[in-house]
Formats: structure tokens, sequence, C-alpha cells
């Protein structure tokens, strides 16, 4: 984990306040989806596309799937909760 750490203390501002968004309590409703995205591959996760608005995150041992939302572009706050516990395994906090 000492390298993750490394990773996440050189994340771009714009990643570090999208951390911040994702562990914001009450779940916040308004955060787009792309920018969870951004954060992930900027953590140095992998995507893959999947059928349709499907897609899978991975990183180390952990993985994440999600549907990217449509016709808008914010988040669901289950897929914002989700991800938060996504990060949470991957021990990964603001």
């Amino acid at each position: 984990m000492i390298a993750l750490f490394a990773i996440i203390r050189n994340v771009k501002s714009k990643h570090a306040k999208t951390l911040r968004s994702v562990f914001t309590r009450p779940t916040a409703a308004s955060l787009a989806f792309a920018d969870i995205e951004s954060l992930l591959l900027g953590l140095g996760a992998t995507l893959h596309e999947r059928e349709g608005s499907r897609v899978k995150f991975t990183l180390g041992v952990e993985e994440w799937h999600a549907h990217r939302p449509h016709p808008g572009k914010e988040a669901k706050r289950y897929q914002v909760e989700s991800a938060r516990e996504f990060l949470q395994r991957l021990e990964i906090k603001p």
C-alpha cells in the first residue's frame, strides 16, 4: 500500500477534489460520472469497456462494475456510494 499512498499524494488537484466529493456525506448527487472515471484512471485503475454502457475498473485485486449514466452525466447516489466502497476496499481516503 505504500506505493498506492505515494500515488494518492501526487494526484491532480481536480482528482483530489473528486475524491473528497466521493467521501462527502450526505452522498453527492451532482458528481459527474466522468470525474469519478478520471479519478480512478488517475489512481492507476484499468478501464474495461463492456457491453452497452457497462464499465469495469480494476485496481490491484479489486474490481468495480458500473453503468455509465445516460442520458444525463451525473452519477447516481448509489454509484457514488459504490465507488466510495471500492476506494475504501483499496484503503484510499481523502
